[in-house]
């Protein structure tokens, strides 16, 4: 049964989301505290975790980092009431690979909950894709431009992949929800700039040229 980890200090909506989730026939553990959410992470086998931004001790972004030490693949969802763009960037510069802006749907929640599964069970093959000096390893889940290695989040490692996987076509950003985050969520399309930003930062960090372009109002593409 897959295991999910909700940490969440409000006691009924804890309880509410658990109903839900176990309703959709997930198992879940409650932590009402990052330390308690850190020994569970340690001690269980997670599928995915579900995080509570403001939380007792640690906070959820100092949680996301801890376990992202313990785990780089481990989906993390965020829920936080801070809907500005730089508190989002701080969610996913900790490791999440997604946020919920409190109050949400519960319908939505399940959604992405879902679309994050299915994302973390899909089989890498051995395949390495390449682009100009840019290489990926789809089963060491190893990024390299040229000879320096690349420290991406599982997300950008994600979004990196579809890109190099679809080289010179532009892609929209309804399509990389789609089959990126794997959900349909118009709203939320500048999640992608978020992490496309991250991307770039990263790529071009010695002053590399840019291979990823940005189709003002439609997409991106992968272009040299």
């Amino acid at each position: 049964m897959t295991h999910i980890l909700l940490v969440e200090d409000e006691v009924k909506l804890a309880r509410f989301v658990e109903l839900e989730l176990n309703y959709e026939g997930y198992q879940v553990s409650i932590a009402y505290d990052g330390l308690t959410a850190l020994t569970a992470a340690r001690e269980l086998h997670l599928d995915l975790v579900i995080l509570d931004w403001v939380l007792p001790g640690l906070s959820g972004s100092e949680i996301c980092r801890h376990l992202r030490n313990i785990s780089d693949k481990l989906p993390i969802i965020l829920l936080t009431v801070k809907d500005e763009v730089s508190d989002r960037i701080v969610g996913l510069d900790a490791g999440a690979d997604d946020y919920l802006v409190k109050p949400f749907s519960v319908d939505e929640l399940l959604t992405r909950v879902g679309a994050h599964l299915r994302r973390s069970w899909q089989v890498d093959s051995a395949d390495v894709l390449e682009f100009e000096d840019l290489s990926l390893n789809r089963r060491t889940r190893q990024v390299y431009r040229d000879q320096r290695l690349i420290e991406l989040t599982a997300k950008e490692f994600d979004l990196l992949e579809y890109l190099l996987a679809h080289p010179r076509q532009l892609i929209t950003c309804d399509r990389i929800l789609q089959e990126v985050w794997a959900y349909d969520f118009i709203s939320d399309a500048n999640i992608i700039e978020l992490h496309i930003r991250y991307l770039r930062l990263k790529l071009e960090a010695n002053n590399e040229k840019c291979l990823i372009q940005t189709v003002s109002g439609v997409g991106y593409t992968l272009h040299d």
